[in-house]
This record gives structure tokens, C-alpha cells and sequence, in this order.
């Protein structure tokens, strides 16, 4: 199956990671190559065998699938909205080195990271990211184009919104709402529901006031 990366930095380079396991045993993901529309280094991506094609224009007309290897969910809303004018649909890059759970789903576009373990009854959206070593209790909602970051741990039963940040090591106790767009800093511990658009730091969490 075709497929292209938008984002050539080193998020970029981690997807590859993903792909390459994926095709360990078995060709399922045709890499074509990346695109961005700013001028990254391409010399580690040559080193590992992949080029940048070009701004993401040069799509237009291509027959492939794609994922967005960039770090922020307002970004990946945004660059869905003009790849889906290209008609172009987004892949689901699950690492093999994932543990996952009865009756779980993946949106298009969502990639999962090695060694994230994922308990049943869990839906993930569109676009979203679960990096390493972070693990997701029974029964999360995850919706389109949030981000995980490595180590955090999801409590069962909890809902995070749309465009959402979780950062890395934190904690989300059981039964909590995140809301759209807002960010848990890296180890907060987050006892009570996240207002949308509120970022929350420290033991235990707490709105940042401006």
C-alpha cells in the first residue's frame, strides 16, 4: 500500500521506525517517500533510504495514503483538512510491539508507538498520536488529533478531547474529562477534570494562571 509522511524532522523519522517494523515479516506499507513544506535536512533520511518529495502539493494527483508525523494536534487538524481536499485518506500505523485489547479502535491517521499497552474497550480518532511506553486503562475515549506522549498513564474510563496534549509521564486518574485543546504538562497528576483549552501542571494538577 502506498503511503507518504508529511513532516520530515525527527517525529518524522520515528514514524519510519514504525513502518520498518510493520514490514519486518511482510511488505504492508509501500513507502513513497515525505513531504513538508518548510526546507528540513534530508541527510538522515537518505541515510535510512527515503527522500523528501517535496511541499505537500506534489500530492495532488498521487494515488497514496499518508500520516501527519508532526507533534501538534492544531497542526494535524489543519493539514487533514487541506490533504482531504486532495482526496487523500489517512493511514493506521500500529507498531506490533503494542499491546492491545478485545474490542478496541483505531481512526485513520492514528499512530501507535512501540511498547504502549492499550486495555479493551478503548476508541482512539483520527489522527491521533500514542508514543512509547504510555499506557490507556479500559474504556478511554480518545478523539481526533490528540496527542500522548511518552510514558503517560490513562486511567480506564477517562475522556480526552479534540486536539488535546498529554504530556509525557503524567497521570489521568480514573473517570476524568480532558477537554478539547487542553494540555496536561509532563508528570502532572490530574485528579479532576481539565477544562477545554486549560493547561494543568504538578502534584496534583492545577491550572496554569495567566
Amino acid at each position: 500500500m502506498p503511503l507518504v509522511v508529511v513532516g520530515a524532522g525527527g517525529l518524522g523519522r520515528e514514524v519510519l521506525d514504525v513502518i520498518d517494523a510493520l514490514n519486518a515479516n511482510s511488505l504492508t506499507f509501500n513507502l513513497i517517500g515525505y513531504v513538508d513544506d518548510g526546507s528540513p535536512d534530508d541527510t538522515l533520511l537518505v541515510r535510512r533510504g527515503t527522500k523528501i518529495l517535496g511541499p505537500i502539493s506534489v500530492l495532488d494527483g498521487v494515488d497514496t495514503q499518508y500520516v501527519i508525523a508532526i507533534g501538534s494536534g492544531s497542526i494535524r487538524q489543519r493539514l487533514r483538512s487541506r490533504l482531504d481536499t486532495l482526496s487523500k485518506s489517512g493511514a493506521r500505523l500500529v507498531h506490533p510491539f503494542t499491546a492491545i485489547g478485545g474490542d478496541c479502535t483505531f481512526g485513520q491517521g492514528t499512530i501507535v508507538f512501540a511498547h504502549v499497552s492499550i486495555a479493551c474497550n478503548v476508541i482512539v480518532g483520527q489522527h491521533s498520536q500514542i508514543h512509547r511506553n504510555s499506557t490507556i486503562g479500559h474504556d478511554v475515549k480518545i478523539e481526533d488529533c490528540v496527542t500522548i506522549l511518552p510514558g503517560a498513564v490513562v486511567s480506564g474510563n477517562v475522556y480526552i478531547g479534540r486536539a488535546s496534549t498529554i504530556g509525557a509521564n503524567s497521570t489521568i486518574l480514573q473517570g476524568i474529562t480532558i477537554g478539547a485543546t487542553a494540555t496536561v504538562g509532563a508528570g502532572a497528576v490530574v485528579l479532576h477534570d481539565v477544562k477545554p483549552g486549560e493547561t494543568v501542571v504538578g502534584v496534583p494538577a492545577h491550572p496554569i494562571v495567566n
